[in-house]
């Protein structure tokens, strides 16, 4: 019976994708959620835009988008915390100057943080993203990063199960970064939590950051694995030494409330 509420409960977060005759095909409909929340310092807010626009230009991305089936691959950049902002909505990349067009966007301007941390909200919101828009893709992907656990809105391993039911893969892009970290929120094994809590899906994986020098780098390598037509699975690389135990998907949550606790007392 739990089971099946569960099962419910998932179904019931997305009503069908309407059919519709104008739909464009393309090789991959990839949502790019970027964590905003207030745990970034302005430095990482900016180091994140910088290191996707330079993923963008790369030669090995333009390789991947040119090793489709149909060349063409469609994109979104959303940045998230307990709520989303699109900062760049839909756009079709093909060519080089497709890829420096959206760049240049990402550099144009810079916002503060915002509140709170909703992995599973934003999950649920770049998938009605994708169920909206006028692409029909090869194949669907959701690629998240976060520099710390869900402590906000729905049950984060539900959401992300409602998402995998849609046929929509989910990868995580976990910053283990030191610069910043409020250690009230952080997570050592915050790789292990995306592996365990956040990710699903044909070909899904995790690959963490723990420098803010190797930011582009890995978003690189995340774009090449997600763009290429057969990709090679990458690695999750554990952390060890955790108060807390990264397969608890309630444990940011729990951080949260230990911290509200805290607040409240005398």
């Amino acid at each position: 019976m739990k089971h099946m509420f569960a099962l419910l409960i998932v179904l019931s977060m997305f009503v069908p994708r309407p059919a519709t005759a104008q739909e464009i095909e393309v090789d991959l409909e990839l949502v790019l959620l970027v964590d905003v929340s207030r745990s970034m310092t302005p430095r990482e807010l900016e180091i994140q835009r910088r290191g996707y626009a330079e993923a963008l230009r790369s030669d090995a991305v333009f390789a991947a988008l040119q090793s489709g089936l149909l060349q063409t691959v469609a994109v979104t950049y959303i940045e998230w915390a307990g709520a989303q902002e699109v900062v760049v909505d839909w756009r079709v990349l093909q060519t080089r100057a497709d890829l420096d067009a959206f760049a240049n966007i990402l550099t144009s301007r810079f916002e503060p943080s915002l509140r709170r941390t909703s992995i599973s909200e934003a999950l649920i919101y770049g998938a009605e993203r994708m169920d909206a828009n006028i692409y029909s893709g090869l194949r669907r992907v959701i690629d998240i990063s976060g520099d710390g656990p869900n402590n906000q809105g729905r049950n984060v391993a539900l959401a992300r199960d409602a998402v995998l039911a849609r046929g929509i893969t989910i990868n995580g892009l976990p910053l283990l970064t030191e610069e910043g970290i409020d250690t009230t929120w952080h997570l050592d094994n915050l790789d292990i939590y995306y592996q365990n809590c956040v990710i699903g899906g044909p070909g899904s994986f995790v690959i963490p950051v723990y420098d803010w020098d190797d930011f582009a780098e890995a978003v690189q390598r995340k774009l090449v694995l997600e763009m290429v037509a057969n990709p090679d699975p990458a690695q999750v690389i554990p952390v060890q030494g955790s108060r807390f135990d990264p397969t608890d998907c309630l444990i940011g949550e729990k951080i949260w409330q230990d911290r509200r606790r805290y607040w409240d007392s005398p």
